[in-house]
């Protein structure tokens, strides 16, 4: 791997691979009464978020203690950036600080890209969402997900609701994919796009024509604007949310006309094949882009992608750290504790 992760297009397939089958791994601890490896005991992670969020910020703080890291979190509100401080200077602060790794979330594109290339911080860079750009650990935690549950069995066919550690080794090669919603300010959509592709996945996206990208016709995907012909063949949908704070202008008529045309609600659901999955990155808007029905039903795996994506960013932070041990010891002091 290389030194920082920014884009889910740096990685290459074995990159990729190394990634989920290390992930698996370390999945296993969390069953244990102690969920911690000794494994980057001393290194320092600093959460660097110029941007809310919930489940990506708690998810690397979980998973930089669980391999025993010292984690600062930092937020822009409180803090010296509200009073002007530049990135730079925030930058050389925490290098200041002996920090190993910055996880950062930024409102600009290319914010993790001029962090990474810089000479202000020694360590790595892990991009965790800038602008509309990319979110690289969002995918790989996707990927983590359809693997486990996609990744063909002894016949090479599909399977549904596999259970942990069914995926290891396997690929996605061959399996379709269906993007729905908001693709146009959706960094998830860039990421999954590239990483899927990489992993030999057939990537389909949905979309009003208003919201998608200029240029996407350029993409290694499938472009459509019938989400029910879509949905007829495909392993896993991912539904994106409508994120109607980035939305400066009328996308589309009404909620309702949206929600018509692409929200995914039980009739749908039923239209998809047995064994096909339903995945969204979150947070939800309800009777928006997925009914209630489909989020709490069997087939969503909502909230197992965020139990997953603490396995994959500890994946993340262990191979860029440069673990020089096994991801997974038995360590006798540890779970005797």
């Amino acid at each position: 791997m290389k030194r920082h992760l920014i884009s889910a297009a740096d990685l290459t397939h074995d990159d990729a691979t190394l990634i989920l089958d290390t992930a698996e791994e370390l999945a296993r601890i969390a069953g244990r009464s102690i969920k911690k490896l000794p494994t980057l005991r001393g290194r320092t992670v600093v959460n660097l978020f110029f941007e809310d969020s919930t489940r990506t910020r708690i998810s690397f703080e979980a998973a930089a203690k669980r391999l025993s890291a010292d984690v600062i979190n930092f937020s822009a509100k409180g803090s010296s950036v509200s009073k002007g401080e530049s990135l730079k200077d925030t930058a050389l602060t925490l290098q200041a600080m002996g920090a190993d790794a910055v996880v950062i979330r930024h409102p600009s594109s290319g914010a993790p890209h001029r962090l990474a290339t810089s000479d202000w911080i020694g360590g790595s860079v892990v991009n965790a969402g800038d602008g509309t750009h990319e979110h690289p650990t969002q995918a790989l935690l996707d990927a983590f997900t359809m693997r486990r549950h996609l990744a063909g069995g002894p016949g090479g066919g599909p399977t549904f609701h596999r259970g942990p550690g069914d995926g290891t080794g396997r690929d996605l090669a061959g399996r379709r994919i269906t993007v729905v919603g908001d693709v146009l300010h959706s960094r998830v959509a860039r990421s999954n796009v590239a990483l899927l592709t990489t992993l030999g996945a057939r990537v389909t996206l949905v979309a009003p024509p208003t919201l998608l990208p200029i240029g996407v016709e350029h993409w290694p995907c499938e472009v459509s604007y019938d989400l029910d012909r879509a949905l007829a063949g495909c392993d896993a949908v991912m539904m994106l949310r409508v994120q109607s704070e980035r939305m400066n202008a009328a996308f589309f008529p009404t909620e309702r006309e949206y929600s018509r045309r692409y929200g995914l609600d039980g009739t749908r659901m039923a239209a998809l094949p047995e064994h096909a999955i339903v995945m969204h990155p979150g947070p939800m808007n309800r009777g928006m882009e997925i009914t209630a029905e489909v989020a709490d039903s069997g087939r969503c795996t909502a909230v197992e992608q965020v139990a997953n994506g603490v396995s994959v960013r500890m994946a993340v932070l262990y191979l860029l750290l440069g673990g020089n041990e096994p991801a997974v010891t038995t360590h006798r002091t540890e779970e005797s504790k």
